[in-house]
């Protein structure tokens, strides 16, 4: 879902005028943790499906995956967005935390947007780091709830969390993509010399 915040947040401040100046010049405090988050999540993604040892161990890996992301984003609290997508990737944490390391997710808005098979899918326990919503469920309402279908790009579920943290990716992108020009409206001129 963080794509989505990306794609858009880019497209509008084009159209504000932004640029990519502020994303080439971005440092972030420990900015090497983010892709190799994205890879171990990937991985699991993609594998754990026909890797026993990585099925056993992908609740728990998701949890630290969590964990360390909360980790970087904190440390770079100070950029505009970065607290609001803290606040959604928290959401998402403690819902996660407290189900056993997996999203639960709506069966009835899987099976609106999604179809049968995907519902089938969570019934098995096989889908990713998600699993089926059930009576046993802590906290469902913070799980993937929310469908989203056409006229949406991508037909998928979606959780309070994941709303919350592409306000702050978004926010975060117009931050950087209009830094450079809300920096040389500041500067000041030089006629009449």
């Amino acid at each position: 879902m963080v794509y989505d915040g990306i794609i858009l947040g880019i497209l509008i401040g084009l159209f504000r005028g932004g640029n990519f100046k502020g994303i080439a010049t971005l440092k972030l405090k420990g900015g090497w943790i983010f892709p190799i988050l994205l890879l171990v999540q990937w991985i699991f993604f993609l594998l754990q499906d026909r890797i026993a040892i990585l099925a056993n161990i992908s609740n728990i890996t998701f949890i630290v995956v969590y964990i360390v992301g909360l980790t970087f984003i904190w440390l770079n609290r100070h950029y505009p967005g970065m607290k609001t997508i803290f606040a959604g990737v928290l959401l998402n944490f403690i819902v996660i935390a407290l189900n056993g390391g997996r999203m639960p997710v709506s069966l009835e808005a899987t099976q609106a947007v999604l179809g049968q098979e995907y519902v089938e899918l969570l019934k098995t326990g096989l889908y990713g780091k998600h699993t089926a919503i059930t009576n046993d469920t802590i906290f469902p309402f913070l799980g993937d709830i929310i469908p989203l279908a056409p006229p949406y790009p991508r037909a998928k579920v979606i959780s309070i969390g994941d709303v919350v943290m592409n306000i702050g990716v978004f926010l975060f992108i117009q931050y950087l993509m209009m830094k450079e020009k809300q920096t040389n409206s500041l500067q000041p001129t030089h006629e009449g010399r």
